[in-house]
């Protein structure tokens, strides 16, 4: 039972928690609670360490996996998330090439331009999950994926989807070889509303930031449209518009 925060496992986890350099030099991401835990073992990731308070955990632990007990007091120090679910788990990192994915039929992919807040992408990734969106590519990347908060608020569904990060130029090339339409978010009064947009064969949705939307690089390489805004806001947060998006290309295509 570790019980001091000068233990060597702990020290090294707070690095890891407090230091990206150090946790990327190390290829490894740090995971809390039960749920996101499963998730990453469900979709292969391969476990280093997990860190368990038995007076909190209630799940089932982890097999063939070296286990570090903590006491309730030092868990509470290493949580990001207090006493809640009492996992802390650390992992190998996979490295995802845009060159290896294989797009199926039909195939919708989400691309993000210079995302730089974790919970934006980590609400992002949740909804491209749920919508059963095929991949998800960040251009220009100003985060982590592995961030912890991207994971929290992602609540685990950065584990099952196609991710990766890729220039603009190396992007634009893969959609173009495979067969992509491309659908850019400039604003514009000529813009097509989403709703009438026939979202058949292989589409790219592609996003910019919430502060100066896309950058010039995609102007005049796909059809622009919109989401009909009926109110005196003229945009969304970030992820909700993702969240709209999705759901009208899923109800498309399942028609």
């Amino acid at each position: 039972m570790i019980e001091s925060t000068q233990n060597i496992h702990i020290k090294q986890l707070t690095r890891f928690l407090t230091k990206n350099a150090e946790r990327r030099e190390s290829g490894v991401f740090v995971v809390e609670g039960t749920q996101e835990n499963e998730r990453a073992l469900q979709f292969g990731f391969v476990p280093k360490t997990f860190f368990i308070c038995q007076k909190i955990f209630a799940g089932k632990l982890p097999q063939n996996a070296d286990i570090q007990f903590v006491s309730e007091k030092i868990y509470q120090k290493i949580a990001l998330r207090g006493t809640t679910e009492g996992i802390i788990g650390i992992f190998d990192v996979k490295n995802a090439d845009l060159q290896t994915f294989t797009p199926k039929q039909n195939s919708t992919v989400i691309v993000v331009e210079s995302v730089e807040k974790p919970g934006n992408l980590g609400a992002i990734l949740r909804s491209c999950e749920a919508f059963g969106i095929d991949a998800i590519v960040v251009t220009d990347c100003k985060t982590d994926f592995y961030n912890p908060n991207v994971i929290r608020s992602s609540v685990g569904c950065l584990f099952g989807i196609n991710f990766f990060s890729a220039s603009n130029q190396m992007l634009f090339e893969f959609l173009k070889k495979n067969n992509f339409h491309i659908f850019t978010t400039f604003m514009s009064q000529s813009a097509k509303e989403i709703q009438n947009i026939d979202f058949q064969g292989n589409n790219a949705l592609v996003f910019g930031t919430e502060h100066s939307g896309l950058s010039s690089f995609w102007q005049g390489k796909g059809v622009n449209f919109q989401i009909p805004m009926r109110g005196t806001i003229d945009s969304l947060n970030l992820s909700n518009a993702v969240a709209i998006c999705c759901y009208e290309v899923t109800k498309k295509i399942i028609k």
